[in-house]
C-alpha cells in the first residue's frame, strides 16, 4: 500500500490552495496519509529559504500574482490579506496532531483550519476557533486541550524529520519510496507516479 508523508504548514496559502486534492489522489490509489503539521517559518532558515516578510519585493509581487491565478483556477474563495496572518501555527498543528492519534479523517480538519485563515478571516491562534475546526470536522473538540505536551514534542519532531528528508516548504509530499513533490501544483505528478506513469 502506498504511503505518502505529508508536510505542511495550518498558515501556507499554497496548502490551502490544494484543497482536499491530496486526498482524493490517496483514495484513488489506495494510499495512506501521515500528515505531519511543522513550523513553516523555523524551516526556511534551515532549508535556505526566506520567510515571506523577508523577501525581495519582485518575489512578493509574483507570489501574489501566483496566488491570484491559483484561487481563479481552483475556483476557491480566497482573502489575499488575511486578517490574521501571520499568527501561531502551533494550537492549530497540535490540535491536528492529537486528531491524528485518536483516528478519524484528518483531512478536512487541516482543510478548516486553512479555510480559517485565507477565507473566513479567523485566527487559528484562537482556543474558539481551534475548538470549533475540531467540531466541523468531526473531532471532539476538547482534544484541542489534550496532549499538548506530546503535540509540542511532536510538532518540533515534524520539523527535525522535515530538514533530514529535503522539505523546504509547503505543501511537501513523500512517498515511501523517496520520491518527493513540492507545492500544491505538483499533485498531478503525484497522482501520475502513484499510477505508474512518472
Amino acid at each position: 500500500m502506498p504511503q505518502i508523508d505529508y508536510f505542511f504548514s495550518t498558515l501556507s496559502p499554497f496548502t490551502y490552495l490544494a484543497g482536499n486534492r491530496l486526498e482524493e489522489i490517496a483514495e484513488k490509489h489506495g494510499a495512506t496519509i501521515t500528515y505531519k503539521p511543522m513550523d513553516i517559518i523555523a524551516l526556511f532558515p534551515r532549508t535556505g529559504g526566506t520567510a515571506p516578510p523577508d523577501r525581495h519585493p519582485s518575489r512578493l509581487e509574483y507570489r501574489m500574482q501566483e496566488l491570484k491565478r491559483a484561487a481563479k483556477k481552483t475556483g476557491m474563495a480566497m482573502n489575499f490579506k488575511p486578517a490574521y496572518f501571520p499568527t501561531n501555527a502551533a494550537p492549530s498543528s497540535y490540535a491536528i496532531i492529537a486528531a491524528q492519534k485518536s483516528g478519524g479523517n484528518v483531512g478536512p480538519l487541516v482543510q478548516s483550519f486553512l479555510r480559517a485563515v485565507w477565507a473566513e478571516e479567523k485566527d487559528i491562534a484562537s482556543d474558539d476557533v481551534v475548538r470549533e475546526c475540531l467540531g466541523n470536522a468531526g473531532f471532539d473538540p476538547t482534544l484541542a486541550d489534550s496532549g499538548l505536551l506530546m503535540g509540542a514534542e511532536t510538532y518540533a519532531a515534524n520539523l527535525e524529520e522535515a530538514v533530514n528528508r529535503g522539505v523546504f516548504g509547503s505543501p511537501f509530499y513523500i512517498t515511501e519510496t523517496d520520491e518527493r513533490f513540492w507545492g500544491h501544483d505538483r499533485l498531478d505528478d503525484l497522482d501520475a507516479y502513484l499510477a505508474g506513469r512518472l
